[in-house]
C-alpha cells in the first residue's frame, strides 16, 4: 500500500483538486495543513526545496504541484 501525504492550505484550489483526485481513486492520504502547522511547512520545504502548495508525498517520490501525470507514474511504481 502507497502512504501518501499531501501538504496543503484550505484556500489552493490545486490542493482540493489533488485531495480530490484521491478521493476518487480511494486513495488514502494524510492532509497536512501547511497554513496552521508551520513545523509540516518547514518540512515540506526541506523535501521540496518550494514554498507552493500542493506538494505531494507519495512513498518517497515528492511531486511539487498537481501533475497527475506524475501522480499516476508514482502510483504505478
Amino acid at each position: 500500500m502507497v502512504k501518501v501525504k499531501i501538504y496543503s492550505t484550505p484556500t489552493c484550489p490545486y490542493c482540493n483538486m489533488a485531495k480530490d483526485y484521491f478521493k476518487e481513486k480511494n486513495i488514502e492520504f494524510e492532509d497536512v495543513n501547511v497554513a496552521a502547522d508551520h513545523d509540516a511547512a518547514k518540512e515540506m520545504i526541506e523535501k521540496s526545496g518550494q514554498t507552493g502548495v500542493p506538494v505531494i508525498v507519495i512513498d518517497d517520490k515528492v511531486i511539487v504541484g498537481f501533475d497527475k501525470q506524475k501522480i499516476e507514474e508514482a502510483l504505478s511504481q
